[in-house]
């Protein structure tokens, strides 16, 4: 129980993100909760994808399905990973329709498809839940959130200052 209150208090505060980016984020998970209302869980992943796509086309919201990213190491290319939903050429969706709990595998495995993309944000949608909300989690890349932080290339600054002297 601790280690899921830690987990919260690590988080990042959706005002740091892009407010165009919670924006879209918020009208994806508008979309799933619509979807949920209607189908309930029980039904297969691909039914959802597929209820999920009328929602987002009627948000006016740009995305394509089952979208490849390269993975690459030391210049070389290493395969291709799919990410279910990639919206706004911004941020990626996982959809999974499956009982239990979205667990540290499905966070690490959205995390690295967030690097293999170059997004700084990911959702995974469990429909299975009962209640929508308990199906979803919101996973950020932090290596592109450190790269958008102003204070630490001020920090990084200082210290190649101090070497100088």
């Amino acid at each position: 129980m601790d280690h899921d209150q830690g987990n919260r208090r690590r988080g990042l505060p959706l005002s740091e993100l892009d407010p165009a980016l919670t924006e879209k984020s918020r009208k994806v998970i508008g979309g799933a909760i619509e979807v949920h209302k209607a189908l309930g869980p029980g039904f297969s992943r691909d039914i959802y994808m597929n209820a999920l796509k009328i929602e987002l086309e009627a948000a006016g919201l740009e995305f394509e399905m089952d979208a490849e990213f390269e993975v690459v190491y030391k210049d070389n290319d290493l395969g291709g990973v799919a990410i279910d939903c990639f919206v706004e050429e911004r941020f990626a969706v996982e959809i999974l329709a499956r009982p239990g709990q979205i667990g540290s595998l499905e966070r690490l495995a959205l995390r690295s498809k967030l690097r293999a993309a170059d997004v700084e944000l990911g959702l995974i949608i469990n429909f299975s839940e009962r209640r929508l909300k308990d199906g979803l989690v919101r996973v950020l890349n932090p290596d592109k959130l450190n790269l958008n932080r102003p204070e630490d290339e001020g920090e990084d600054d200082d210290y190649e200052e101090s070497d100088d002297e």
